[in-house]
């Protein structure tokens, strides 16, 4: 679901410190912490099942009122988020830079990505690449990969393949995941803990920068957002989701806050 963050739900749970020590250091009490999250995972997987189908329903017929929801919840995890990037050490201005430079920077390329490197294709490679990108938003908390894949134009064909069980979806999906998770856990862990007001600006700048590309339509992605034929109601709707949607998030970030 674009604009909830697996690394938020996992701190939530008060499991996303153990989680993040697990991937960084696998081979160390590995039997027992794989039994530990070994019931989140299938959780993980029937959730997939039972949620993909409403979802790609709602996308198919609602488009317009459900990425607006989808950007409200976005939004709403923004303040927690600033929170977050000065707890350890004081704004300066280098990551003031680092914030506009992804913003800007980031979302022209984001923008263009398509257009520069081509239509990532909703294939193996594709789907790996889709995998790296979820694993990396357990990995940052706060960073909803959701929202880069339908930039991506990968959403909507995974949210199809997930609701077929679809292993050629399921696979590189796995594959990409664990690779992510192997390539950067201990990174993220190091980043985190010696450049972690760095880490989150720039975090900062690629969650809204997405963001605001989810709202404006693309001529390079098919599953860009469209306005054609929208009416009045449309967007009252949209705009009572979006305002839900900064609600929702808002009180994900409190519940957060309260059990971290």
């Amino acid at each position: 679901m674009p604009g909830v963050s697996g690394g938020v739900l996992a701190a939530i749970m008060g499991i996303y410190e153990r989680l993040l020590s697990f991937m960084a250091h696998v081979r160390q009490n590995f039997k027992r912490d794989f039994l530990y999250f070994l019931p989140i995972g299938i959780g993980g997987i029937v959730g997939i099942g039972v949620l993909s189908k409403p979802l790609e329903y709602l996308l198919a017929h609602y488009q317009m009122i459900v990425l607006w929801g989808f950007a409200g919840t976005i939004i709403g995890t923004l303040p927690t988020l600033i929170k977050e990037s000065t707890s350890r050490t004081n704004r300066d201005k280098v990551d003031i830079i680092w914030f506009f430079s992804m913003f800007i920077g980031g979302g022209l390329f984001l923008f263009f990505m398509s257009e520069i490197f081509g239509t990532i294709p909703a294939n193996f490679l594709g789907f790996i690449i889709a995998g790296a990108l979820i694993a990396l938003g357990v990995l940052v908390p706060g960073l909803s990969p959701s929202n880069l894949l339908i930039i991506l134009g990968l959403y909507t064909p995974m949210l199809q393949g997930f609701k077929s069980f679809d292993p050629l979806v399921f696979i590189p999906i796995a594959i990409g995941g664990i690779i992510s998770i192997l390539t950067f856990s201990k990174a993220m862990e190091s980043l985190i803990k010696h450049h972690h007001s760095r880490v989150y600006h720039f975090i900062l700048g690629i969650v809204l920068a997405s963001t605001v590309l989810i709202l404006i339509p693309s001529p390079y992605s098919t599953e860009s957002i469209s306005y054609v034929g929208v009416t009045g109601l449309d967007w009252i709707l949209s705009i009572a989701f979006f305002v839900l949607g900064c609600l929702l998030a808002l009180w994900m970030s409190n519940l957060e806050e309260k059990y971290k």
